[in-house]
């Protein structure tokens, strides 16, 4: 049975125009506000990523932040300046949804388009370029107010006046728990087992948690927060 968990959609975006970013290739701040995303398996028509190791994908086809977290952000002074929607790159932009409340393999249906949600947002230095604080990264990471992606099941289309329905739930491990078990400042294998129960999760991530545990060992994030080694 559908859930329907919004009511409507706050906004789409999408952009595919690359730029340089304080020297640093991004689409970040390209995407634009648009009526409807045409939705393919493998990407959004319209949209392009800079990165396409790190983003993108058959895992991130989708991202979905929510849209109050800026306020947050802002009440931090985590912002040099004033930002919204999409400075964070997103494609789906809502009100009233957020990391609690969406869990790893959750199935939604948005218009015509069946999703897949696969993973939270890895946050990256790009962040403290876009938003002009040097631990935007790490504040995402520690807050876990960071968006999810979707893998597409059907393509189709998404309009601004579509509502999100949850069509299933198939783990008990949340957006938020994801981010907070994968970030872990120790390594845990009971934890990452747990994580990688999850049907959906991203590839990348199963790959990842699979190396720490064989490892015993958590990779070093010190690039991925601050652009440069410790």
């Amino acid at each position: 049975m559908k859930n329907r968990i919004v009511n409507k959609i706050s906004a789409l975006y999408l952009g595919d125009q690359v730029q340089m970013h304080s020297g640093v290739a991004s689409c970040i701040n390209q995407k634009h506000a648009v009526q409807k995303l045409a939705v393919q398996f493998d990407h959004v028509v319209g949209n392009a990523e800079a990165d396409p190791k790190h983003h993108g994908g058959l895992d991130r086809v989708l991202h979905h932040f929510p849209r109050e977290h800026y306020g947050q952000y802002r009440r931090w002074d985590m912002m040099a300046s004033f930002k919204d929607a999409p400075a964070m790159g997103e494609n789906i932009s809502t009100v009233g949804l957020n990391e609690s409340q969406v869990n790893i393999g959750d199935i939604m249906q948005i218009g015509d388009v069946t999703l897949q949600v696969t993973q939270p947002r890895s946050p990256c230095f790009k962040l403290n370029l876009q938003f002009g604080h040097p631990e935007f990264a790490l504040a995402m990471q520690k807050s876990k107010m960071c968006g999810w992606f979707y893998r597409v099941l059907s393509e189709g289309n998404i309009g601004c006046d579509d509502a999100i329905y949850r069509v299933d739930r198939v783990s008990d491990i949340s957006v938020a728990q994801a981010m907070q078990i994968y970030f872990l400042p120790t390594f845990d294998a009971e934890q990452y087992q747990r994580l990688l129960q999850c049907s959906g999760l991203a590839q990348s991530w199963v790959n990842s948690l699979t190396r720490r545990i064989s490892h015993q060992s958590i990779e070093d994030w010190q690039m991925r927060l601050y652009g440069k080694a410790e």
